[in-house]
């Protein structure tokens, strides 16, 4: 298939503009190396591994088996991460290719990047924070927009995406709202660089997490997506299972009183950060009726579990069908 050129695909020498985003739990070694090997770019969560052994085992096994095809990292930048300076120091020792920021002021993780050469993207969902970052030095703004998967921003990608083209000097990187070819293109058109999508890989033969829950992308769709603010104290995006109607999408009156307490946020926050995280651990690979499950409404185009290599020859060739249209 002929490569599509962005200013993205030239950053990091890549045959597509498209980055597999990191997803809490499902990203793996394996997601990221098929990825590599079908001409886009994955990252994995850090915090998927539970030790830095562990963590430094999955980069190796990733830069073997990729060679110098390029690789990223995502960080939590906030206090909840108490892992954060262990994960960056190994990031910048074994040289992955780039870092995607979440969560938090990313000044720390581009001071220790720059100087080893490792680029840093960060998610913003408006423009005041994208001015931030790009004046930290970022190398590239990843707009997450109302229709991403996980933690989504507030505003559509036709409004996000143009403004911060307009008001930043640095590459804009859309996130959300993408489960075809044509919506790829359409974000490219807006003056995005490139793409970082999510929910579609999930029900991947390679996703790192069971069969109920790849199953769960197929039959459910843009409608049975909802968002709850029970498992990390911040808006993320779920599929409205019947035990997720059970326990309802907000915070208890107790969860919300101590979230609004001076005193008490942090710690709050971080416990339902660990409540959360382990209900999601507990469906993503157990048998269980409590099914939570992270995705976003780009599953409404997820007909089959496919490899990664099929969901992105299948993007690929509906991309380039769109662009022939438009020419014409």
């Amino acid at each position: 298939m002929e490569k599509i050129s962005t200013p993205l695909t030239e950053m990091l020498g890549i045959d597509y503009p498209m980055i597999m985003a990191p997803m809490f739990l499902v990203s793996n070694a394996e997601m990221l190396i098929a990825a590599a090997k079908s001409g886009i770019t994955g990252t994995v969560p850090a915090l998927n591994y539970r030790t830095d052994k562990e963590f430094r085992a999955a980069i190796h096994e990733i830069r073997t088996a990729i060679g110098d095809k390029p690789f990223g990292v995502n960080l939590i930048a906030n206090k909840s991460n108490v892992r954060l300076q262990e994960q960056l120091n190994t990031c910048v020792e074994l040289g992955v290719d780039f870092i995607i920021t979440s969560l938090g002021s990313p000044r720390k993780i581009i001071e220790k990047c720059k100087p080893a050469g490792i680029k840093v993207f960060c998610d913003v969902v408006d423009t005041k924070y994208a001015l931030k970052v790009q004046e930290l030095g970022a190398d590239a703004v990843i707009a997450v927009n109302k229709e991403a998967g996980g933690h989504a921003g507030p505003t559509s990608a036709s409004e996000l995406v143009p403004a911060l083209v307009k008001a930043c000097d640095i590459p804009v990187i859309s996130a959300g709202g993408v489960g075809n070819g044509t919506q790829w293109k359409e974000k490219i058109d807006l003056g995005a660089v490139g793409i970082s999508m999510g929910s579609p890989f999930i029900a991947t033969h390679e996703g790192g997490v069971n069969d109920a829950y790849k199953q769960a992308c197929v039959d459910y769709g843009a409608d049975d997506i909802v968002m709850t603010t029970k498992l990390s104290g911040t808006p993320c995006t779920v599929i409205n299972t019947p035990y997720m109607k059970e326990i309802g999408t907000k915070q208890n009156w107790l969860e919300s009183l101590l979230n609004k307490n001076k005193r008490l946020k942090k710690f709050a926050k971080m416990l339902t950060f660990y409540k959360g995280m382990k209900m999601l651990e507990k469906s993503a690979f157990g048998a269980t009726y409590k099914t939570v499950w992270c995705a976003g409404p780009s599953i409404e185009y997820v007909k089959s579990i496919r490899s990664v290599k099929e969901v992105v020859e299948s993007m690929v060739e509906e991309y380039a069908a769109t662009a022939k249209l438009i020419e014409k």
